[in-house]
């Protein structure tokens, strides 16, 4: 199912200098990206991956996914924010071109401006959107949400939060509600929790529903709990690997912050810059091999998905895996960054030190370690996913 080949991205090198000249102080004062959103917005970068016939520009997920990649290179939380809404936009756009009109809302609404949310992060819950800790009980014409969402990045903005949640009228037979929590609805609080390590300026607050109603008419799917069909591979594909391709380019301006900072350090043991001294080559080399090892499996991963190619079974193992990778990467290329800067990386002054802090966060996304771990480990053994006992 390709969709055809961009010739032009959103981003221009004057709107991502200006993202970059308030990434600081929207850190520093722990502020949500607003003038990135207001601007990303006016710029049609909301509408990406909705369909040209219904208003969008037609981007496919590689496009969005290389988009992105330059946002996050200039200001990392405003890439991981927006993430959140593009991620919906392609799991409705995707259905729209498999013949399911069912999240057509999303794609009509989107066009017209409405901002979504991710609300899927729960205390206690290790399977996100496939098992729910928040409850949802059926009423007339839609249904009734109770719990707590953590990491709701957009939280200022979102007029939509895309929620999940546990049906068990049926103990026999849980189902897990997938819909939208309409900003105007009653029943729920935003939290201002978000203070955190880093990408400080995503406006990632918690939100606690105690009976919120959402309308059967913003419902998506209902699914089995455990579940997996289009919609949840979809939602992976498009969320984790955007989030991939983010961390990835914080990877990217790490590397090229560390190899600017060696041309101009020097030592009295040098005659020539730090950039001369063998170990500060083998950290670029590092840097270097690193980064390379990434970008072909982010890019033939999001290929292979918008492409159709049939990976059966071992598609959560592959979105999962190029997330993980991109992350733990970034990690160590910030590491190593940080490492050839000496002294001045420790200051706020220094762009290197909040890269570094906004790698922390790549872990915190679905999946994490442990999940990754077992997603990849039981599709190379040929173990079910779905298997019960869960373990041994």
């Amino acid at each position: 199912m390709t969709t055809g080949v961009m010739t032009k991205g959103v981003l221009t090198d004057e709107m991502l200098e200006r993202f970059g000249s308030r990434a600081a102080a929207y850190d520093r004062e722990n502020q949500f990206a607003l003038d990135d959103f207001n601007e990303l917005k006016d710029a049609g970068y909301l509408k990406m991956p909705i369909p040209t016939e219904l208003g969008g520009l037609g981007m496919s997920l590689p496009e969005v996914c290389i988009e992105q990649r330059r946002l996050a290179m200039r200001a990392p939380a405003t890439a991981v924010a927006i993430n959140m809404h593009l991620y919906w936009m392609g799991v409705a756009a995707d259905m729209w071109r498999a013949g399911d009109h069912s999240m057509d809302f999303v794609l009509r609404e989107g066009a017209a401006g409405e901002v979504y949310a991710a609300g899927h992060a729960e205390s206690g819950n290790d399977l996100p959107v496939l098992m729910s800790t928040a409850s949802a009980v059926k009423g007339d014409g839609g249904y009734k949400i109770t719990g707590r969402k953590a990491f709701g990045s957009l939280s200022p903005v979102w007029t939509r939060l895309g929620f999940h949640a546990m049906d068990t009228s049926d103990p026999n037979a849980p189902q897990v509600v997938h819909g939208f929590l309409p900003r105007d609805a009653a029943g729920y609080e935003i939290k201002q929790t978000w203070d955190a390590l880093g990408m400080r300026g995503s406006g990632s607050e918690d939100t606690v529903m105690d009976g919120a109603f959402c309308p059967d008419a913003l419902v998506g799917r209902v699914l089995p709990a455990g579940a997996v069909d289009y919609y949840i591979l979809s939602l992976f594909a498009w969320a984790l690997l955007g989030l991939g391709n983010v961390y990835y380019g914080c990877a990217l301006r790490a590397k090229d912050l560390a190899v600017a900072g060696a041309h101009r350090k020097t030592s009295l043991g040098l005659g020539r810059s730090m950039a001369y001294h063998p170990e500060i080559q083998h950290s670029a080399a590092e840097m270097v091999m690193e980064i390379d090892s990434v970008l072909p499996q982010l890019e033939r991963v999001a290929s292979d998905w918008a492409n159709g190619v049939d990976h059966g079974g071992e598609w959560p193992s592959k979105i999962v895996g190029a997330k993980y990778h991109a992350v733990e990467s970034a990690k160590r290329v910030c590491d190593i960054a940080m490492d050839m800067s000496g002294g001045s990386g420790m200051f706020r002054v220094n762009e290197l030190e909040r890269l570094y802090r906004d790698v922390r966060g790549g872990g915190f996304h679905p999946a994490n370690s442990a999940l990754t771990h077992e997603i990849v480990g039981k599709t190379a053994l040929g173990i079910g996913l779905d298997e019960q006992p869960r373990w041994g």
